[in-house]
């Protein structure tokens, strides 16, 4: 549909045809709880965008696509500036890549497919042509493509509604000072809700937040003393250790792959 401007008025649910793609550009912007009575792929195309489900929340970077099936409530919050593409699924016509919310890895075809299809007329017939071989390869390119453990569950038990999820977790002794349960507490509601230790599950968030800081251009430096860590070479490590590879060559695979 071209670019949309973020004033633009926009109803993807009251649109005729099956097959919606939108472009924009978005500063500082939070969409509030809302769903689509359609399922929506989601790209930063440059930039970083948190995205929030139920019991869920993730960062997407610009290496990264995320499905969030019809019906879903979400919450897009972006901090600094991010182009964006989305393209929106009538599931009553197109099936579904995924039959829940995921993430998964921006193929250099894809990219390009995406970004064809985020620039179509909203008035483009799916059905016939070269807008039905371009949607083919858009859904072939999904089924193949590799998901990202980039999906944090959170927990909904009461007694942890205070937590920030805006900053580092504290260490486990410091959070059960701050709520007042015990640690043996907070370790059985984290392995109940998130199926993780707590430990595992502050080290996840640290890397998805990780992987948004170094998405937004920040280097190595200002990324390990935010999430805490006594040196650059101990982020590293930890990083090596999460995704099997350096912050650098993660970034620079990323990008190759969706470049």
């Amino acid at each position: 549909m071209a670019w949309l401007r973020p004033t633009d008025p926009f109803d993807v649910d009251q649109l005729a045809h099956p097959v919606a793609g939108i472009a924009s550009r978005l500063v500082q912007h939070d969409s509030g709880w809302h769903a689509h009575g359609r399922g929506q792929l989601l790209f930063a195309f440059s930039g970083s965008i948190r995205i929030m489900l139920p019991g869920m929340i993730s960062m997407l970077p610009p290496i990264r696509v995320a499905w969030i099936p019809s019906g879903v409530p979400h919450r897009i919050r972006i901090r600094s500036e991010v182009d964006y593409r989305s393209i929106y699924l009538d599931q009553n016509h197109i099936p579904a890549p995924f039959a829940a919310p995921a993430i998964v890895t921006m193929t250099p075809l894809l990219r390009e497919v995406f970004e064809r299809i985020s620039f179509q007329s909203l008035d483009t017939d799916w059905s016939k042509g070269a807008a039905r071989n371009l949607l083919a390869v858009c859904m072939d390119e999904l089924a193949a493509a590799r998901h990202e453990p980039m999906l944090l569950p959170v927990p909904s038990d009461p007694r942890l509604a205070g937590l920030n999820l805006e900053a580092l977790p504290p260490e486990l002794e410091a959070l059960s000072e701050e709520i007042g349960a015990s640690t043996r507490t907070i370790s059985r509601i984290f392995r109940r809700e998130t199926r993780m230790g707590y430990q595992s599950w502050r080290q996840s968030w640290r890397l998805l937040r990780a992987v948004d800081l170094l998405a937004s251009g920040l280097s190595v430096t200002p990324i390990a003393s935010e999430l805490g860590f006594a040196s650059d070479s101990a982020f590293i490590v930890f990083f090596r250790q999460m995704t099997g590879e350096t912050p650098k060559r993660y970034l620079h695979r990323g990008r190759q792959t969706s470049a």
